[in-house]
């Protein structure tokens, strides 16, 4: 894995991470609010469907994270490519910056490894 895609590759994994403490710990605070464009009533209702999509950003992070410390690039493509995957569904189900957010970065990491 090249510097620069290993590098990108964290990056997603970080992010991946903070969608993990926003929906986890943080979606009815002003900042969970804030982010996902929340009211504090839906916030509520929604809270438990929150948390557990955190929960799946996390093995999305650990995926990719294992597969750099590893140096594994089928890991690396793998986790990359699911994250590719829910951000255009994200984008095309509920609002079409999620692939700007979550896919971009991912594709911009596929390219690195495509050219390492």
């Amino acid at each position: 894995m090249s510097p620069v895609a290993h590098v990108l590759v964290v990056l997603v994994a970080l992010l991946h991470l903070g969608f993990l403490v926003l929906e986890m710990f943080l979606w009815t605070r002003p900042a969970g609010l804030k982010v996902f464009r929340n009211t504090p009533e839906k916030a509520a209702v929604t809270r438990v469907l929150a948390a557990n999509q955190g929960l799946y950003n996390g093995f999305l992070a650990a995926g990719l994270l294992y597969a750099v410390a590893t140096g594994s690039r089928e890991f690396a493509v793998f986790f990359l490519a699911c994250v590719v995957m829910a951000g255009a569904y994200g984008a095309w189900s509920v609002n079409k910056r999620i692939f700007v957010v979550q896919a971009m970065p991912a594709l911009a990491a596929l390219a690195a490894l495509a050219w390492a």
